[in-house]
């Protein structure tokens, strides 16, 4: 089971990991457009960072949403996932990380709502 668990985080990861190879890749060639200001032509230049942090933001801006709505869906079947011992939560194993998680969860999809 845990197996699994650390399988997700490592995929998770990698995923993270390409995509900050894509920012830097990004950063590289909007440093290589200051070539347009320096030949004279410096609207090319805002131009192009233009229409490439806002497609970035489009793009930065749907994820988030997809994801708040997907999580936002599922906190009620997420919060009756609470460890429970002989019908109490109190007492169960795990449940003040469960509830610190879940927390967790709501602040960052409080933040993504903003």
């Amino acid at each position: 089971m845990e197996d699994d668990v650390r399988e997700a985080r490592i995929r998770c990861a990698r995923h993270l990991t390409e995509l900050h190879r894509l920012h830097l890749t990004l950063l590289g060639e909007t440093r290589a457009l200051k070539r347009f200001t320096t030949d004279g032509r410096p609207s090319v230049e805002i131009e192009i960072v233009a229409e490439l942090m806002e497609q970035y933001l489009s793009a930065s801006d749907a994820f988030l949403e997809n994801m708040r709505g997907r999580m936002e869906a599922r906190l009620g079947l997420l919060r009756r996932g609470e460890p429970l011992a002989h019908g109490k939560p109190d007492d169960a194993p795990g449940h003040g990380a469960f509830w610190l998680s879940f927390s967790r969860l709501c602040a960052v999809l409080r933040r993504v709502a903003r």
